[in-house]
């Protein structure tokens, strides 16, 4: 039996005489798309924020490093602060921006498929749960009134023209 998929309607349910030109997940991934960009970012989410942190916690090389949180910051996500411990020059830190704390749910709905899909036996590193209740934390598809939606309940059209 298939998994069940969105609706598409309106004119993308011909699916020959569209594009998805302005498709927000390929905008999105040309942003974070790159693996060590999207572990950038969940260390960021983690806390992290000097530069060796980012090389060591990722495993990335410091070129590597450089060039995406350059291209984080210039993408808005991430902030470029200055700082200076005694004795030492100015170096800086990399902080979340409104923009970047927005990627917290993309960020635990793929821990979350990465737990169910992923782990094996040995399952789960980690655990995330709502320090108010301790409660786990799970991330799904819910509609503005409050409801939890299934996939196939979920119908795509056309965004009305800005």
């Amino acid at each position: 039996m298939a998994a069940p998929t969105m609706t598409l309607t309106g004119r993308l349910a011909d699916r020959d005489s569209w594009t998805a030109e302005r498709c927000s997940i390929d905008l999105a991934l040309g942003v974070v798309g790159p693996r060590s960009g999207m572990l950038i970012m969940r260390e960021a989410h983690y806390g992290t924020t000097r530069f060796d942190d980012f090389v060591n916690r990722v495993g990335i090389t410091e070129k590597v490093a450089a060039g995406r949180l350059r291209e984080l910051v210039e993408a808005g996500l991430l902030e470029r602060r200055p700082y200076r411990e005694p004795g030492a020059r100015t170096r800086h830190e990399y902080v979340l921006t409104p923009a970047g704390a927005d990627l917290a749910p993309v960020l635990l709905a793929l821990m979350q498929w990465g737990d169910r899909h992923r782990t094996g036996e040995r399952g789960p590193a980690l655990h995330a749960e709502h320090r108010g209740c301790g409660a786990p934390v799970t991330v799904q598809p819910v509609c503005a009134r409050g409801h939890t939606v299934p996939e196939d309940e979920i119908a795509l059209s056309p965004a009305p023209p800005r």
